[in-house]
Order: C-alpha cells, then structure tokens, then sequence
C-alpha cells in the first residue's frame, strides 16, 4: 500500500501534506536551442577564417565518399564520437550546399 500524500506517515510519499509547486524551466533546457546572433556570428567567423586543416582534409575524404575514415580522422581530433559526428554532418552539408550552388 502506497500512501498518497494522505498524511500518514507510511509508505513512500509518507509524511507532510505536499501541493506540486510550478518550476520553470531550467536555462540548461533552453541552452542547446541555436540563437540567431549565436548562428550569425558563427557563419561571419567562417567566411572569414575558412576551415582548418583537419576540416579539409574531412572535406577531401567526403568528396571520395571515405565516409567511415573522416569520422575516424574527425574523433581523433575532437576526442568524442558523437563531437566527430556533428562535424561530418556539418562537413557534408557544406559539400551538399557548394554543389547546390555550382
């Protein structure tokens, strides 16, 4: 027998009458949603430093369709798997754009 919020004190919610109280939702939640200066100045800082070494070679490696060896070159430079492969997602969509435009 599970009391529920009866006041007695036994079973698990045991104990003091409780009303659920309304939280907002925590800044963590919101935090991954892009923004739009956030995206802006991102797409800026690209067109003007273009990509890095590693991002190239990445690129090159799409374009000969090693798909499995630029996730691979991409977790030995970010560290973690899921970071390597946003990277390529990313990478792709960039090769994907060019073509669309050319």
């Amino acid at each position: 027998m599970v009391a529920q919020r009866t006041g007695i004190s036994a079973g698990n919610n045991a104990g003091h009458l409780t009303t659920k109280r309304d939280v907002k939702p925590r800044a963590s939640a919101r935090k991954a949603q892009p923004k739009k200066h956030t995206r802006f100045v991102k797409d800026l800082i690209r067109e003007v430093t273009g990509f890095a070494p590693y991002e190239r070679r990445i690129l090159e490696l799409l374009k000969n369709s090693k798909d499995k060896r630029a996730r691979k070159l991409a977790k030995k430079r970010l560290g973690t798997f899921i970071r390597a492969k946003s990277k390529v997602d990313e990478l792709s969509n960039v090769i994907a754009e060019s073509r669309r435009h050319h």
